[in-house]
């Protein structure tokens, strides 16, 4: 039996991770626009996924690190300025109306590696959000939502981990992006 199947698994994903001005920004708006209505996403949780491995192997880890480390796209700014609301999965979101090229690069290049590493990757069209609440049961009418500039300068390898108390996640590795 190789140690490849007896090797625990982690829920990895690549992300944009806020740093703490830009992840209070996001929490406080979406406290505007929920109120106390719905059970918000906890601030130490808002990010941006941009490629999702799911539980992989100690293996598959390392390779998923060596391929990232060889990804280089300059550093980029985000306007996020819009929330939006999709019905069916119920979840309020916040994202950018318009994405740069870089952030495009970097998704691809990160789908790539995931390819390299023996992941199929994700067939839907990526559409950066950060989920601000789930099991939302309508979009709010308020128009509270300031748009603001979030400098994106890393991107990070994240570990999702369930518990009774619900998910949290650890940024296991962050690499930096180049200059502009």
């Amino acid at each position: 039996m190789s140690s490849d199947r007896n090797d625990a698994r982690q829920r990895l994903f690549f992300a944009l991770w806020p740093d703490e001005d830009t992840r209070a920004t996001l929490d406080r708006s979406a406290g505007k626009l929920l109120g106390k209505r719905v059970k918000r996403i906890a601030a130490p949780n808002l990010h941006i996924t941009l490629a999702f491995a799911g539980p992989v192997s100690s293996m598959v880890r390392t390779c998923l690190e060596a391929a990232a480390s060889d990804i280089h796209v300059p550093c980029f700014e985000l306007c996020i300025d819009r929330v939006g609301y999709w019905k069916k999965p119920r979840i309020l979101w916040a994202g950018p109306t318009r994405i740069p090229a870089e952030a495009w690069s970097l998704a691809g290049a990160l789908q790539h590696a995931l390819a390299g590493c023996g992941i199929a990757p994700d067939t839907r069209a990526h559409q950066p959000h950060i989920t601000l609440a789930r099991k939302v049961s309508k979009a709010p009418e308020s128009d509270e939502f300031q748009p603001f500039q979030w400098s994106i300068s890393h991107f990070s390898l994240v570990e999702s981990v369930t518990d009774p108390a619900g998910a949290r996640y650890r940024v296991l590795r962050s690499w930096e992006l180049g200059s502009v």
